[in-house]
């Protein structure tokens, strides 16, 4: 009995599941302010007062505002992309492996609970970071504030989704580890849909060099960090073929 006949109709209705279960999630960000998203942002910033060590006062409409009031923890940092991504990438994963097995109908809610708490993570090390940048002096910084904060925020953001990728998989299979460059097309393409695609099909492109600069940023940031764990991993594998390769010497 052919098992991609018995598991599609399953395979079919978990993916329309996961779909429109991200497409609700970035529907409602698209139309919430700072009031409704306490439960993403009052969790951040309480990790980021207990890091830090600063208070924060919550302002209605406005975010969570620190005692001096020097920073602002808005709605934008509230990372639900961030956590769209995550739950797309964990439940890809998985609807991946649907293909040759049947997979239950827990992951769902397994991956997203799994990117809640990547979220939080993500969004208190980005806060507490932009924090300390904020405070830098400009002499010390080369690059512009906003600029530097565009950066930081890709390079934390796409970094923790990675690790979330790598870390998924590595649970996943514990077989041996196939091209890194290639599997990371899975998260990239996710990260770039979200933070390019959907802005471009909504008219962002409207705004200008803005946007252009913004884009390249997005494109070449993701890109310049996975090339040294592409780099790492190719010499991990290498040492380790060529220390079996002198085992398999020396024993004969």
């Amino acid at each position: 009995m052919n098992i991609y006949r018995q598991i599609k109709p399953r395979l079919i209705a978990q993916a329309a599941v996961v779909f429109a279960i991200a497409f609700a999630m970035k529907l409602y960000y698209s139309s919430s302010n700072v009031n409704d998203l306490g439960w993403i942002l009052a969790p951040t910033t309480f990790l980021v007062e207990l890091i830090t060590g600063e208070q924060f006062w919550f302002e209605s409409y406005a975010g969570y505002m620190n005692s001096d009031h020097s920073f602002l923890i808005a709605d934008s940092c509230s990372g639900v992309n961030f956590l769209i991504m995550a739950f797309l990438v964990l439940c890809i994963m998985r609807l991946r492996k649907g293909l040759v097995t049947n997979v239950g109908w827990a992951f769902i809610p397994a991956a997203i609970a799994a990117a809640y708490v990547s979220t939080i993570a993500a969004n208190t090390v980005r806060i507490t970071v932009a924090m300390r940048l904020h405070r830098m002096s400009p002499d010390m910084i080369w690059i512009n504030p906003e600029q530097l904060h565009r950066v930081e925020g890709i390079f934390i953001y796409f970094g923790f989704l990675m690790f979330l990728f790598t870390f998924a998989e590595s649970l996943e299979d514990a077989g041996p580890r196939r091209n890194l460059l290639r599997q990371s097309l899975i998260p990239l393409s996710i990260y770039w849909f979200i933070t390019l695609g959907i802005p471009i099909i909504n008219g962002a492109y409207r705004q200008g060099a803005n946007f252009w600069e913004h884009s390249i940023f997005v494109l070449l940031t993701p890109t310049i960090l996975i090339l040294p764990l592409v780099a790492i991993r190719a010499i991990r594998r290498r040492r380790t073929s060529s220390s079996r390769g002198i085992g398999s010497f020396r024993y004969s």
